[in-house]
């Protein structure tokens, strides 16, 4: 429980990556949320729960921090990256590698979606404009 704080801080330190992509708000809602969704599942079901509680909370920080027409792209990967980073981190560095591992992956899942809910939008181009006919009228 002490290097939670830490843990936190690094998570958020390294998530500013995803910042210049534009899907920032995106990716520290990932991040954050699956980092404490990492902790209060260790708490309540060691890895399993942390595993769950990652992807919960890293959905749901993806989805908070997503543009309204990319939640669905941002929570699914924000969800799934926070659960795998988890899983990874804790086999390379027991419950602080979970947690970093959760925030890291929340960050790039939620990154991720929230640019690929991008990529099918239609109205995401220039400025179209109307070519009107004028009529003159004698």
């Amino acid at each position: 429980m002490r290097f939670t704080v830490p843990t936190l801080a690094l998570g958020l330190l390294l998530s500013q990556c995803a910042l210049a992509a534009g899907d920032g708000t995106a990716a520290v809602g990932g991040g954050l949320g699956g980092a404490l969704g990492n902790v209060i599942g260790q708490q309540i079901g060691g890895s399993t729960g942390a595993a769950i509680g990652a992807g919960v909370g890293g959905a749901a920080g993806s989805a908070v921090g997503a543009k309204k027409g990319n939640r669905t792209e941002a929570a699914l990967g924000g969800g799934l990256g926070s659960a795998g980073g988890s899983i990874i981190g804790h086999q390379i560095g027991g419950s602080t590698g979970s947690t970093i591992g959760a925030g890291l992956g929340g960050a790039a899942g939620g990154a991720l979606g929230n640019h690929l809910g991008d990529d099918g939008d239609n109205n995401s181009g220039g400025k179209r404009h109307k070519h009107k006919r004028h009529h003159k009228h004698d």
